[in-house]
């Protein structure tokens, strides 16, 4: 009794265009988060400097007097 073939892949290497689409994949996933969080830093100071110009914050420490 002869024992079916059982077909088996076999290993061509790596395939160059998913290579190349998983790079640029991660890198603009990852270039895309980079430019998220300089744009949420860029909104805070932006929000600070329009405080700081209306005079709601102060970045001058008050004196403490403290009696001895």
């Amino acid at each position: 009794m002869a024992a079916p073939k059982i077909g088996q892949a076999a290993y061509k290497g790596p395939s160059i265009i998913k290579e190349i689409f998983y790079g640029m994949a991660l890198g603009l996933t990852a270039g895309g988060l980079w430019k998220m969080h300089h744009w949420n830093n860029q909104k805070r100071t932006r929000e600070f400097y329009d405080l700081l110009n209306r005079g709601e914050v102060t970045v001058v420490l008050e004196n403490e007097v403290t009696s001895p």
